[in-house]
């Protein structure tokens, strides 16, 4: 997908989990729309095979390989991002993992933990120490990619699920704390996408996606006015969640 728009020129955007999916095509489309884009991921080769064709179109971009779950890597995370580029306008916390499904009682107690260490906990650290960067530039946007299971659950998913209804909480109360600030904070759910960790059952009459898909929202988020949407939840599904 080429965006023609420049609408994110002189924006500086950071993308977690970007070495593939939609992370990947989201930090793609935010350097095609003009954007200066961070890549994030624990894996290295991934991540350089993002900023090298972010590079093929003449984007700019870093590769910086982190474990969002780590508290000091993404505290320097951000100190680098600061140091290359300058500063930091935009957040997209979309690192995350899924184990598969498994009953609560036959569920892995270490993967159960590590999913939340990941999807919840590297999003608050991600979130954390991104604000005084977004503080310095006067206005911000940070984006949490989210999940119908965190609203709506299912059973065999219950680390995943809770990891994401954590998030959505996170999501409405960091817009509370940042809005005097002009920092909006939103939920992105993509609905099912051709992932790694896409469901294997899709509800009749979903709209399953390719990664490139959900990179439309993403932008139209990234480029709301600062005084826009904030504490809300939006959804390319076709279904109530």
């Amino acid at each position: 997908m080429v965006m023609n728009s420049k609408s994110l020129e002189g924006k500086v955007a950071l993308v977690t989990g970007a070495g593939r999916g939609i992370g990947k095509a989201i930090a793609i489309g935010y350097a095609q729309a003009g954007a200066d884009v961070g890549c994030v991921s624990r894996t290295i080769s991934e991540i350089v095979s993002t900023a090298a064709e972010i590079s093929s179109f003449g984007g700019k971009s870093l590769a910086i390989q982190t474990d969002v779950g780590n508290r000091e890597a993404v505290q320097n995370l951000f100190a680098k991002v600061e140091d290359y580029f300058g500063g930091l306008d935009i957040l997209v916390i979309n690192a995350a993992v899924n184990y598969g499904r498994s009953s609560i009682e036959e569920s892995d107690p270490e993967k159960w933990k590590e999913t939340l260490d990941i999807n919840l906990i590297g999003a608050y650290y991600s979130a954390k120490y991104s604000i005084p960067y977004l503080k310095a530039r006067g206005a911000g946007k940070i984006i949490l990619v989210g999940s119908g299971f965190g609203h709506r659950g299912s059973e065999g998913s219950s680390a995943y699920s809770c990891s994401k209804a954590a998030l959505w909480m996170l999501t409405r109360i960091l817009a509370q704390e940042l809005q005097q600030y002009k920092i909006s904070v939103n939920e992105l759910i993509p609905g099912p996408v051709r992932t790694s960790m896409i469901p294997k059952k899709i509800l009749p009459g979903e709209w399953l996606k390719e990664p490139q898909d959900v990179v439309p929202l993403a932008l139209f988020l990234a480029t709301q006015p600062d005084i826009g949407p904030t504490a809300q939840s939006f959804r390319l599904c076709r279904r109530q969640i």
